[in-house]
């Protein structure tokens, strides 16, 4: 496929998944994948279109005032870590186990985000070593975050996310929301900048294994940052449960083609 041609698929995605807050990778990966690049390849190209498309959609919310810096900066270091780690061991599995694990997160994704949730009436501050108590951005509410849930769920999963070229949007929006009590849009603000660093250092990792082709990366980045612009817009008019549901079904579709292509 035309690299151009590729690249103008993959802004349309970014579009779509910016919109939801879910980063996009398990779409850009299965895009790079049929269009015939290496899956180590792949993932370290698409880590590189995560961190564009997500640069500018962060540029986007933090204009709007809908990033929550400070659950940002807590979430963004334990995924510097994790997600680089992931990214530079993942030379240690071949491509068809990288397929087969990001096949299993992306159905696991569809169901998690299927399954409806009632969200909390309860408002009060929690007390004690374990919760971290943060004021919002608008200053009208304080976010109680678990440590104990939050450290090890992030760690582990921005750990494969870096493995596999995803951006881990789609666990750490639900994480914010149902463990911190963060409304959609500043979690799916939020997430533009956790995506930003676990994109930026998963990249690193591989790029230090020899994963990156300059020639695929470009052009794609290009394409991802346009559509990171115009997704983080539309975004802050759109009602995000009914893109979730949508997000919800692609992704199963997804998780059902690439199995059935490594298989």
């Amino acid at each position: 496929m035309n690299i151009w041609l590729l690249a103008l698929v993959i802004m349309t995605i970014a579009v779509f998944m910016v919109m939801t807050g879910h980063g996009g990778g398990n779409f850009f990966i299965i895009t790079l994948v049929f269009a015939g690049v290496d899956m180590h390849v792949a993932a370290c190209s698409v880590q590189f279109i995560l961190f564009s498309a997500a640069f500018f959609a962060m540029i986007v919310f933090g204009r709007k005032k809908v990033v929550e810096w400070k659950v940002a900066i807590l979430f963004g270091l334990l995924i510097l870590i994790s997600s680089f780690s992931g990214g530079y061991f993942s030379d240690y599995l071949p491509g068809k186990s990288l397929k087969l694990i990001l096949s299993v997160l992306l159905f696991i994704l569809a169901i998690f985000m299927i399954i409806p949730s009632k969200m909390s009436s309860d408002k009060r501050i929690k007390r004690g070593w374990r919760n971290w108590n943060v004021r919002s951005i608008d200053k009208e509410h304080v976010y109680s975050l678990n440590l104990l849930l939050i450290v090890p769920v992030v760690l582990v999963f921005g750990f494969i996310s870096g493995m596999v070229g995803i951006s881990g949007g789609s666990f750490l929006v639900p994480l914010m929301v149902l463990a911190g009590r963060v409304p959609i849009k500043n979690a799916v603000g939020t997430v533009s900048v956790l995506v930003s660093v676990s994109a930026l250092s998963g990249f690193t990792g591989h790029a230090l294994n020899g994963h990156f082709d300059y020639r695929v990366a470009l052009p794609l980045a290009i394409g991802a940052s346009v559509g990171g612009i115009i997704g983080g817009s539309i975004a802050l008019k759109t009602k995000p449960v009914i893109l979730k549901i949508l997000f919800a079904g692609t992704t199963l579709a997804a998780a059902i083609i690439l199995a059935a292509h490594v298989l």
